[in-house]
């Protein structure tokens, strides 16, 4: 009975991590419709989600909505600039990719590593943001993503490939996008930041300012 008792309750566990997930997903998708919000909306996801999957959720909803508010007033403007940084490098690729001529292929050769790089500097700030001190800042979110990056760069490499299949999915299946926009790439970044092989001893400093 007691054997019971337990998987029903890892059951039920289970279940209550999924629906805080699908949970964190809507409220993701309603703050990332104004294009400003769409960054800031991430970066709280990324740094609820261990409460989530670790059920440690009471507020779990006020505490996203103040990481939201705090990854706002700190990264709006940095943001921005990637969401039109991306529309410019998603233009491109698709220009160059519909022409003809070897122009195209020198091109492509330096925008694809290009796309890829930031993309990875990108999940290598996600995987950086839930240790990250409250007074951090941009420059030293970039630094931080930095380093994660040279550390993990096969693992991020990976997590490049694993979010352009996930793309190309939604491509042929955009209904995935209402429950997989933000939690796939969140939960991507989590995995590799989890399976780290050597965790280097937190310095409080070295993600603060």
């Amino acid at each position: 009975m007691s054997e019971e008792t337990s998987r029903t309750n890892v059951v039920m566990s289970k279940l209550s991590m999924i629906g805080d997930l699908l949970m964190l997903q809507l409220v993701f998708l309603v703050l990332s419709i104004g294009i400003v919000t769409l960054f800031p909306a991430s970066f709280a996801l990324q740094r609820v989600l261990p409460y989530a999957i670790g059920q440690e959720h009471p507020a779990l909803m006020r505490r996203f909505w103040n990481e939201f508010k705090w990854a706002f007033r700190r990264f709006w403007l940095a943001g921005l600039g990637l969401y039109f940084g991306g529309v410019a490098l998603a233009f491109g690729l698709l220009f160059w990719a519909s022409t003809d001529g070897p122009i195209r292929i020198a091109a492509l050769a330096v925008l694809i590593p290009l796309t890829g790089m930031i993309v990875g500097l990108y999940l290598s700030a996600l995987a950086v943001l839930p240790d990250a001190a409250t007074d951090i800042t941009t420059r030293g979110l970039f630094r931080a993503a930095n380093l994660f990056l040279l550390r993990r760069s096969l693992a991020i490499a990976g997590g490049v490939i694993a979010l352009a299949t996930w793309y190309l999915l939604l491509a042929r299946l955009p209904t995935l996008f209402v429950i997989g926009s933000g939690l796939v790439p969140a939960l991507l970044v989590y995995w590799i930041a989890r399976t780290r092989t050597t965790r280097p001893k937190k310095d409080p400093g070295s993600l603060s300012k």
